[in-house]
């Protein structure tokens, strides 16, 4: 099945370069360019893409904003955010807004293609020791994901089971399904399965609130690489 990509950035020497390696792998399809965030939200609510691959810095409306907008307005497109600034704040706002992924631009073109197919997939695509420093600073920060009165952490992590505490563990740890399922020797839909099962039990949004979670309640603690 071809993933279809919309590329934001808004020089256009770089989106040249991104769309002929990626026109090089042939279940990628690139259906549209954007040169700011505003033109990147209006694209991806008329193309609808798979992938939206989206730069940080630009001009008019910059990349996390239209991050937001375009989860919020076109929630079918996943967004992996690829910036030249190795800034903790920008990947944490692009996380906490919803992208499913954050690389910077010197990333491998088969690292980069892999990437896109693991968000169009579903995944993410957060590296682990990036994973940890954001929550390793923003931690503290972060806002109460607690649903309702009464409803204590101990609680609702008392509603999963053993196998799905220690996935959201792996999760926490910044490794993708792929990984997990080879550490854990189950198969990947296996994973995929129980990942979702802890999402609703616990209402959360997707993979990168579940990481949050997890350290929020101190399943896992900054600093502890994962278990």
């Amino acid at each position: 099945m071809t993933i279809t990509v919309l590329l934001v950035d808004d020089q256009a020497l770089l989106r040249a370069g991104f769309r002929m390696v990626l026109e090089e792998e042939p279940d990628l399809s690139i259906v549209g360019e954007a040169a700011d965030g505003e033109e990147a939200v209006r694209l991806a609510a008329s193309l609808a893409p798979d992938v939206v691959l989206m730069d940080v810095r630009m001009p008019k409306m910059d990349g996390i904003e239209a991050t937001r907008r375009i989860v919020e307005q076109t929630p079918r497109s996943r967004v992996l955010v690829l910036t030249t600034f190795d800034l903790d704040e920008y990947a944490f706002n692009a996380l906490r807004l919803g992208a499913s992924g954050f690389l910077l631009k010197d990333v491998p073109p088969a690292e980069l293609a892999r990437s896109i197919r693991i968000v169009a997939d579903g995944d993410a695509v957060v590296a682990p020791s990036v994973t940890r420093r954001l929550l390793e600073r923003f931690a503290p920060h972060l806002p109460d994901l607690r649903q309702g009165p009464g409803a204590t952490e101990d609680a609702r992590l008392s509603l999963l089971t053993e196998r799905e505490r220690e996935i959201l563990v792996e999760v926490a740890g910044g490794l993708s399904n792929t990984e997990i399922s080879a550490k854990l020797f189950v198969a990947e839909a296996t994973v995929k399965t129980h990942l979702g099962r802890v999402l609703a039990k616990l209402a959360l949004r997707d993979r990168a609130q579940a990481v949050v979670y997890a350290y929020q309640t101190g399943l896992v603690r900054a600093g502890s690489g994962g278990q």
